[in-house]
């Protein structure tokens, strides 16, 4: 099991969050037309990185805000934890 240091809350159990996916995925701009092939590729197309990378966790039972998580996928190591509109270097 994984154990979720909540930037808000503390060191939680992963049972708590839900999953929401890569955090460097950008959408597209409000208000700007966007092609079917961009669109496609915000919704469908997304790398499956393998290693350390950013994602965007929702810590659903308890204070419901969502965070950046640093994980590893292949080992599930979490490197550390960022409030979601915090900047990471």
């Amino acid at each position: 099991m994984l154990y979720i240091n909540c930037p808000h809350c503390g060191m939680r159990s992963q049972n708590e969050f839900s999953y929401g996916g890569d955090a460097s995925v950008k959408r597209p701009e409000l208000n700007k037309e966007v092609s079917n092939q961009e669109w496609d590729n915000f919704v469908y197309n997304r790398k499956s990185l393998r290693g350390k990378h950013l994602e965007l966790w929702q810590h659903i039972f308890g204070c419901r805000q969502w965070i950046k998580v640093e994980r590893d996928t292949a080992t599930h190591e979490i490197f550390n934890t960022f409030k979601a509109d915090e900047e990471v270097t």
